[in-house]
């Protein structure tokens, strides 16, 4: 039977993803909801002008599949498991209409910034939050935070993951991708590596790795169309799943250390610059790899995948904390020194076109 409910919810998030995917291109298209080049938007797709709405098919492949998965005669064992399925769906149904509403009107930062501590707020208020995490030193969990520090915690951890699928988003099939690997082992942790094994818990990130595989067939290059704004429920759906269930944010960690570490870098960068750090520039590590002319779009995608996967599979095969936190250290330390090299290398090749433009303004 257990089986049998991993099939059920697998192929009900995938058929009504890929289904919604091909008419929310059709709508975006229709009603002239599509992508603009400017910006930061500078993709084969912006270029195109394909549909912003390709998140309503991640959005109804999760909701009916999960919806589905409640219906199943699987055991669970958390009486508060409800209760946080609601507040689940409550979040999402929230932070996706913002989304919508962003790609007809281009909210702003601030307004964008206050859905996500709503959004959040919704989690917390049905009962998601972070309340103590593990020692990765003692191997033993932490007491129990105050309530004020766990909403805090859960508040940031919540909005750092909408911000950094939002900002992640920003080449062709990268965002979803990413994404479908961490629910994939989001699952595979619940269902397979925990003991006794989290059935109905895994469900959940099922769904979401079935609803973003029928997106990304659209959504991978070249794009037929791209999720706009409901890259925020993207986001919110992957930390309040690696919340639900045991917090495994140690996968999340591992699978988004790369985007997680660009969006810090970006922040501080523009906050010593004097700019806002809600403001999505091209400073981001696949934009500055993409405007070096080393690697295509494709190559560069496929790149952030094997990072993700990866160091993501790590947390299926080690069960010491300990030895999560060096891997965790070791990615960390990977991911400096690539930035250390992008940055060096983007400014010698300034000085170098500095210097040709020099020579022929000289020659003229």
């Amino acid at each position: 039977m257990v089986i049998g409910a991993y099939f059920l919810v697998f192929a009900a998030a995938l058929s009504v993803s890929l289904f919604a995917a091909r008419g929310s291109a059709w709508l975006g298209d229709y009603f002239g909801i599509t992508a603009q080049r400017g910006g930061r938007r500078q993709s084969a797709s912006d270029r195109r002008g394909v549909s912003k709405l390709g998140g309503l098919s991640i959005f109804l492949g999760f909701v009916v599949a999960a919806l589905l998965a409640q219906l199943l005669p699987i055991p669970r064992h958390d009486p508060l498991e409800i209760i946080r399925f609601i507040g689940l769906l409550l979040g999402a149904i929230f932070i996706f209409a913002v989304g919508i509403i962003d790609d007809l009107m281009d909210l702003s930062p601030l307004t964008l910034y206050v859905a996500q501590l709503i959004a959040a707020g919704i989690a917390i208020l049905f009962l998601i939050f972070i309340e103590f995490v593990n020692n990765p030193f003692t191997g033993n969990q932490t007491d129990a935070f105050p309530w004020w520090v766990t909403v805090v915690v859960s508040l940031f951890w919540l909005g750092t993951m909408m911000n950094t699928v939002n900002f992640l988003d920003g080449l062709d099939g990268l965002a979803a991708g990413v994404a479908l690997i961490a629910s994939i082992l989001l699952f595979a942790n619940s269902a397979f590596v925990l003991y006794p094994p989290q059935t109905s818990v895994s469900l959940l990130p099922l769904a979401l790795m079935g609803a973003c595989a029928g997106f990304l067939l659209y959504n991978f290059q070249p794009a037929r169309v791209i999720m706009g704004g409901s890259a925020y429920l993207l986001g919110y759906l992957l930390g309040t799943l690696s919340i639900i269930g045991g917090a495994k944010m140690a996968t999340i960690l591992l699978v988004m250390g790369l985007p997680l570490m660009d969006l810090a870098w970006q922040a501080v960068n523009r906050v010593t610059q004097g700019r806002n750090p809600l403001f999505g520039d091209r400073g981001h590590l696949h934009y500055r790899l993409l405007d070096s002319g080393w690697f295509s779009e494709r190559q560069i995608v496929l790149a952030y995948y094997a990072f993700a996967a990866i160091f993501g599979s790590l947390t299926l095969f080690i069960e010491s904390r300990f030895y999560k936190f060096i891997a965790l250290s070791l990615m960390a330390a990977l991911i400096a020194l690539g930035f250390w090299l992008v940055v060096r290398l983007g400014e010698k090749k300034a000085r170098t076109e500095m210097a040709d433009s020099s020579d022929e303004s000289v020659a003229r």
